[in-house]
């Protein structure tokens, strides 16, 4: 009489050497992702996550101001003149508009430009995109008036410099 188990009238028999095999695999597998796990740690929060929160929801409240107004607030690209128009609801002269423009490329971050808001009587400023790299750009305009903070944002995508 034999006393090994592997051995089934006179074959040897692999499945207990799998699963011993397999939950050596297993624990070693944990093992090594636990380790890894601890030498990268996850930081879910910031450290200023509050305030951040405070800014993220300061700049939703612009946005929901600004669409109140949507009919009367635009950005649009005009191609045979290669401007930007921005047209801002009218407001009385007595609430100065005061704000930024801000020319963001997504594919090159050096071509990015900054232009003060200016708007004419009508709500209306216009700037040249003739230096302008053709391409997708994002016209990002903030502005304050009356007290209250406003915000839109347009992709306009400029199109080549005709020869």
């Amino acid at each position: 009489m034999q006393s090994n188990i592997s051995v089934v009238s006179g074959r040897w028999n692999p499945w207990p050497v799998a699963i011993i095999a397999f939950f050596a695999v297993a624990l070693i597998g944990c093992g090594t992702f636990v380790a890894f796990c601890g030498r990268h740690p996850a930081d879910l929060v910031a450290s200023d996550y509050y305030e951040q929160e405070i800014r993220f929801q300061r700049q939703i409240d612009r946005i929901q101001r600004t669409q109140q107004q949507a009919t009367l607030t635009s950005v649009t690209y005009e191609a045979a003149k290669r401007q930007i128009i921005i047209a801002l609801a009218p407001t009385p002269p007595e609430k100065k508009i005061t704000g930024q423009i801000q020319l963001y490329r997504p594919s090159a971050a050096s071509l990015d430009k900054a232009v003060n808001l200016e708007p004419n009587a009508s709500g209306v400023q216009t700037i040249e995109a003739g230096n302008l790299s053709a391409g997708l750009w994002k016209v990002r305009v903030s502005w304050r008036s009356g007290g209250q903070d406003y915000y839109v944002e347009q992709s306009v995508v400029i199109g080549a410099k005709a020869s």
